[in-house]
């Protein structure tokens, strides 16, 4: 087992709103995993930033999640894909504005892992995924 953690989270911790203490207090001693939409969705934030120094910043975070073991999205990831958007329509919603989010999903059922999160809007409706919601805990 293991963690899957979301984008929010990792922007979260790079901006100091949350710390790496605090993301423990929920991963505890499992490993956890980058996934390459979060790298890249990473990766985009930090190429767009207006302001040098917070490129500059970005781009040190997403240096050290590099360091993290990497999940592979192959033919398996697809197939949960194509299942996961498809029960979706089934349910009238539309995934065409998800993408990333259903790849991330895909990629946590895949490979068994919880996906840690605070956009719990984003995947509450995704069947099968072991979902954590993060909260902060004053």
């Amino acid at each position: 087992m293991g963690f899957l953690i979301d984008t929010c989270i990792w922007i979260d911790v790079e901006r100091g709103d949350v710390s790496p203490s605090d993301v423990a207090m929920f991963t505890k001693n499992e490993p956890v995993y980058i996934s390459p939409v979060i790298l890249a969705e990473l990766a985009f934030g930090a190429e767009i930033a207006s302001d040098e120094r917070i490129r500059q910043k970005r781009m040190a975070a997403l240096d050290r999640l590099r360091k993290k073991p990497f999940i592979i999205i192959d033919e398996m990831t697809g197939e949960i894909f194509g299942r996961l958007a498809a029960s979706l329509r089934k349910n009238g919603i539309d995934h065409k504005y998800r993408v990333q989010d259903l790849w991330i999903a895909s990629q946590a059922i895949q490979n068994g892992l919880k996906l840690l999160t605070r956009n719990e809007k984003d995947f509450t409706d995704i069947p099968g995924l072991d979902l954590v919601i993060f909260s902060k805990r004053e």
